[in-house]
């Protein structure tokens, strides 16, 4: 089993103490107008917890990765994403954002960024060794989420049960993978499709499932698999299938779906004869030079 493999089955026990532990009110008081920023694997988190956080009426919610913060707003919370807080652009997003209070969310005590913020919460408990993010990322959603006042229970055991089951198609079998989401699940597909990616350098997209009819959907065949990670909209499993793709749906909680699809993008890996612990040309943290 690759060390990739272990930290992801390691993430119900993770799940259930970040559901478990006290949320910091910094995080949770209402009515702040808050930017979530992060890069990579981060920033698509910040996607899900924006909609998240402005659906269950916490405030004015936007996000954005930390190379492209917008310019000229005021906020009164910048909450950074980062498992490293080394990351060069989120150093120097906060650095140039305007807000009353910066805070970052990270697995590193003590790295460069928390010298710079207001407040740090530090998840050490979920780092991880791979240079693949699996369990930080979801640890941290899930933390998110019980701020927000979501029952996290049944994502926990759909966890589980994503972990326990076989893999719903095998990978071998395509070679062109799709994932959609809508809502909060649409950052949970780009993050799907870069697991893909990643971890075995497939041909992988990702888009919000109403946007797929306007165009993607035109190079959909028989070698595709298209993976909607929460319900899809009606209508548009039969056009896909249409198409001759097979498609892919799920009762699972949609964060549980993602961890599988972590499963499979090593498995995907591993049948084209990668190694998931070390893919190419990445690293643990992207930091520039100067």
């Amino acid at each position: 089993m690759t060390l990739t493999e272990d930290e992801i089955r390691s993430q119900p026990e993770l799940w259930r103490r970040a559901s478990t532990e006290p949320v910091p009110d910094f995080l949770t008081d209402r009515g702040h107008r808050m930017l979530v920023i992060g890069c990579g694997t981060s920033a698509f988190m910040a996607m899900s917890y924006a909609v998240l956080r402005e659906e269950a009426g916490y405030g004015e919610t936007d996000w954005a990765y930390a190379s492209e913060v917008p310019a000229g707003r005021h906020y009164d919370t910048v909450l950074a994403l980062t498992r490293s807080g080394t990351t060069t652009e989120i150093i120097d997003a906060v650095r140039a954002l305007d807000a009353e209070t910066t805070v970052a969310l990270t697995a590193v005590a003590g790295a460069p960024l928390t010298s710079l913020v207001d407040h740090t919460v530090v998840l050490d408990y979920a780092d991880e060794q791979s240079i693949v993010q699996t369990r930080f990322p979801t640890t941290a959603l899930t933390l998110l989420r019980t701020g927000l006042g979501a029952d996290t229970g049944s994502a926990l055991s759909d966890c589980e049960a994503a972990l326990a089951g076989p893999l719903p198609a095998d990978p071998a079998d395509h070679d062109h993978f799709v994932f959609l989401g809508t809502r909060w699940t649409i950052g949970l597909a780009h993050e799907a499709a870069l697991k893909m990616r990643e971890s075995a350098q497939a041909w992988a997209e990702s888009y919000p499932a109403m946007d797929y009819r306007h165009g993607p959907i035109a190079v959909a065949g028989p070698r595709s698999l298209v993976w909607m990670l929460g319900t899809p909209p009606p209508g548009l499993v039969e056009e896909v299938e249409g198409t001759g793709a097979r498609v892919l749906t799920g009762t699972l909680d949609p964060l549980a779906q993602l961890v599988q699809v972590q499963r499979f993008a090593v498995a995907a890996a591993q049948a084209r004869g990668l190694d998931p612990d070390h893919p190419r040309a990445l690293t643990r943290s992207v930091v520039l030079a100067p």
